[in-house]
């Protein structure tokens, strides 16, 4: 284990990670960055990681959810209420190149793990801190997607307009937030490269989510407009929603006039574009409860697949609404591969590929996600001898 921190391929080899994240925000983001290449060690408490318990549903006996977000890394267990195994994980912080926790504000200060405290025993490290509503004054509220998609207004956006609030399908912020991290993890490290300095990376939830709200967040401090739920309609630009055809709805997102105008010739509907109601993309948006039936029509002529072909061949956006299973077929179509596996033997995992392409140094998948502690006696071995880096 002595070459820990050299180790795999990829943009990041030879970078080591101290991950002490867990659930989804902090895992994710240490996945993504063991997947291009950097040594990540996944450090856990007596119980590990929740997720490995949130279930269903399994994979044999091991929960999908810590699946999905924990290939590439080594796993040591480690009770940092415990002297011993406090003074092993300060040691792999004073190793790393990267922290990354998402403890309460301030909880890892009693182990000698906060921030203050890393950047003195290692000053190039960059420590990512991943809290729900930062350091300040929100610090004592807990962190949790849910919370935040009704904080930050993303519920109040979603469902029908007549009906009540929905969550997103997904820990849409949590998601959020790791790319984030991943994204000033990498910022901070070329400042390292370039002054020899780590620094603090703060990431939160609802930041996040705020500006992940983008057109939203937008409108209501630029132009003081508090965006409602409309269902599955945009405010500003129609058809930019699901349409019925002869079988199911299709989304189509005809989003500026020269794609409307192919729309309407596949739809035999050569005159739309001319009337001025329908012309530009304003015009549409504030007459679209006329336009709406006027497409419907001659959409429901046909079916959702052979609609998606004719108007794909055009360069019309737009696409069925498929179950997950769908969403994947589709990806295989097109020739993405989405489906990965790790590991070998019974401990081969599929997983979802990396979702960037390299053309010089691709994303690697050595690892399967780690039973818990399944690293530790080599690890603690690794970080009770001399460090080889002087």
């Amino acid at each position: 284990m002595a070459d820990a921190n050299k180790s795999g391929g990829g943009p990041l080899a030879g970078l080591l990670v101290a991950d002490f994240s867990r659930v989804l925000a902090g895992p994710y983001a240490t996945m993504l960055l063991a997947d291009m290449g950097a040594e990540v060690v996944k450090v856990e408490g007596p119980g590990g990681d929740e997720t490995r318990t949130w279930m269903p549903p399994t994979r044999g006996e091991v929960s999908t959810y810590y699946l999905g977000v924990n290939r590439g890394k080594r796993s040591i267990a480690l009770d940092l209420r415990d002297a011993a195994d406090a003074a092993v994980g300060r040691e792999l912080a004073r190793r790393a190149d990267v922290l990354i926790e998402n403890f309460k504000p301030g909880g890892l200060a009693r182990f000698g793990l906060d921030y203050e405290s890393v950047h003195t025993a290692n000053p190039g490290a960059v420590y990512a801190s991943i809290t729900g509503f930062g350091q300040g004054a929100g610090s004592h509220v807990p962190g949790y997607d849910l919370m935040v998609q009704a904080i930050s207004g993303l519920m109040s956006l979603t469902g029908a307009p007549d009906g009540p609030p929905y969550r997103a399908g997904i820990s849409v912020f949590d998601v959020m937030a790791g790319n984030h991290a991943v994204i000033g993890i990498l910022a901070a490290l070329r400042h390292r490269d370039a002054t020899g300095e780590g620094q603090h990376v703060e990431v939160n939830l609802l930041s996040s989510a705020l500006t992940g709200l983008v057109n939203h967040s937008s409108a209501y401090v630029a132009a003081d407009v508090v965006p409602y739920r409309m269902g599955n309609a945009h405010p500003s630009v129609f058809p930019y929603e699901p349409l019925p055809t002869a079988d199911n709805d299709l989304i189509i997102a005809a989003a500026n006039d020269g794609q409307f105008r192919k729309l309407c010739d596949v739809l035999e509907l050569p005159e739309i574009p001319q009337d001025p109601r329908f012309a530009h993309n304003v015009d549409r948006t504030r007459n679209r409860e006329e336009l709406r039936p006027i497409l419907e029509a001659r959409l429901a002529t046909r079916g959702a697949v052979e609609w998606f072909e004719a108007l794909s061949a055009v360069g019309v956006p737009c696409g069925p609404i498929n179950t997950i299973d769908g969403g994947f077929a589709m990806a295989q179509r097109f020739g993405l591969d989405p489906v990965v596996e790790v590991g070998e033997g019974e401990r081969a995992v599929p997983t979802t590929r990396h979702p960037i392409r390299f053309s010089a140094t691709p994303a690697t998948y050595r690892l399967p996600p780690p039973e818990l502690d399944e690293h530790g006696a080599e690890l603690r071995k690794w970080l009770t001898e001399a460090d080889d880096r002087g």
